[in-house]
């Protein structure tokens, strides 16, 4: 079983959110915070939220009475897949010389974080 978080409609490019989450992919949850923490990106702090929102996820569906196995710690989570992807394009127009425009391409962007559970982790502590 995974845990995920979905984070839409964020209005930052997926380009330059693809340029922070490499950065903690398949890390652990643990040390990923404390990556994003000390990032000056804009996009960090977006992260960071549905990252925090993932772990709360997946400790969530240990709660759960109909739930049975093992706990989740969450010092054993890590971060098997996380992907930035492109949303809608907000298309402005800005006025130019002659009575003529450009058009201004404001993108946005999707970030999915996957964390996944007991029986997940203990494939990824073999296969390493």
């Amino acid at each position: 079983m995974e845990a995920r978080a979905i984070q839409r409609h964020i209005g930052i490019p997926a380009t330059k959110v693809r340029q922070v989450i490499d950065l903690i992919r398949g890390k652990p949850v643990e040390e990923a915070l404390s990556i994003l923490q000390y990032l000056p990106q804009l996009s960090a702090g977006i992260i960071e939220k549905t990252l925090r929102s993932a772990i709360a996820n997946a400790t969530r569906q240990d709660d759960d009475e109909e739930m049975e196995g093992p706990v989740v710690d969450v010092e054993d989570l890590f971060v098997s897949r996380i992907q930035a992807d492109q949303g809608r394009t907000l298309k402005r127009m800005r006025p130019r010389a002659r009575g003529t425009s450009d058009r201004i391409m404001k993108r946005q962007s999707h970030v999915t974080i996957i964390v996944p559970t007991v029986g997940m982790m203990l494939c990824h502590r073999s296969c390493r």
